[in-house]
């Protein structure tokens, strides 16, 4: 009941953190000059068009009772619908989202399976030849910048080599060899940071582990060596589990600047039309959605570790 109560908790703490950015980000949006009535209606609209319009829409009321009926319908899974295009807003959201789900799902997968993969090996043998290409490709990768590494990629491999698209998007119902050939570079070009990031938090929280009494004492009883390792593995993952946490939500700001070097349809084409268009109810829902996937990815890593590391289930 206790374990039940701290993750009760911790759920209530998640939702009313999304509460309170959720508040900050629609006075945010609504506290500029012109009334979205301006926007919509133009500037030779009369004082009394814009007053119907906002009192059609709800714009004259106080943004508490604004924002108390834009929960609701978040509650039920909607978001309103634009001033500006008319067209409802979690619509838009659900046809942009697969497209970028599916470039950050891959580069997390590439990031997780080959970050503790490589940090592993050179933990288990420091010095070695591993460890020593390790350092030298995390530097490179963490030194590299996304962007200029999308340019250089689309130059070799679709323009010289011609093995990929150069960019667009083609969704999963295509095939899977299809969909695969135009995510793969984008979900590389994003992936590459996070897997040195990974790669050395692996390393330095597993070198730790190997070092300390409890792991010293399973080796003094005789333990296989595999048998060690993954016992020193799993101790070892708790920071890796909060990094990767931490790296899932920032994929998906970085997965902005991806898509528009390869021209991808995601949610970053919807973000910058909204704010061209100052269309504040998509732009408030697609911030709303990142911050609500960088909450849920940080409970998910809590939850996680309370599964993993048993003094955190015993403090709790």
């Amino acid at each position: 009941m206790v374990l039940v109560r701290a993750v009760a908790g911790r759920v209530l703490a998640s939702l009313g953190t999304l509460l309170i950015v959720g508040l900050a980000l629609f006075v945010l949006t609504r506290s500029g000059p012109s009334s979205p009535a301006r926007i919509v209606l133009g500037v030779d609209a009369t004082v009394e068009q814009i007053r119907d319009f906002e009192r059609v829409n709800g714009l004259d009321r106080s943004l508490l009772a604004q924002y108390g009926d834009w929960l609701a319908q978040v509650a039920r899974g909607e978001f309103g619908r634009s001033f500006v295009t008319g067209r409802d807003v979690a619509t838009e959201i659900v046809n942009a989202l697969p497209v970028t789900l599916s470039i950050v799902l891959t580069a997390f997968a590439i990031a997780v399976v080959f970050g503790v993969a490589l940090g592993t090996a050179a933990a288990l043998r420091p010095g070695g030849v591993v460890d020593r290409l390790s350092r030298f490709g995390t530097v490179i990768g963490l030194s590299i910048p996304a962007f200029w590494l999308s340019i250089l990629m689309i130059r070799v491999f679709a323009v010289d080599l011609r093995w990929l698209p150069p960019g667009g998007y083609a969704p999963l119902s295509a095939g899977l060899g299809t969909h695969l050939q135009f995510v793969a570079m984008p979900a590389l070009s994003l992936a590459v940071y996070y897997v040195a990031v990974l790669a050395r938090m692996t390393q330095a929280s597993l070198q730790e582990t190997l070092r300390s009494d409890h792991v010293r004492t399973a080796r003094a009883m005789g333990l296989p060596r595999r048998k060690v390792v993954v016992y020193a593995l799993v101790n070892a993952l708790p920071p890796v589990v909060n990094l990767a946490a931490l790296s899932f939500g920032y994929m998906f700001g970085w997965a902005l600047i991806i898509e528009q070097v390869f021209n991808v349809p995601g949610l970053s084409r919807a973000l910058l039309n909204a704010i061209s268009q100052r269309d504040f109810l998509l732009l408030q829902g697609i911030v709303f959605l990142f911050t609500a996937v960088f909450i849920l990815a940080n409970l998910t890593a809590d939850l996680v570790n309370r599964l993993l590391d048993p003094r955190q289930r015993t403090a709790a």
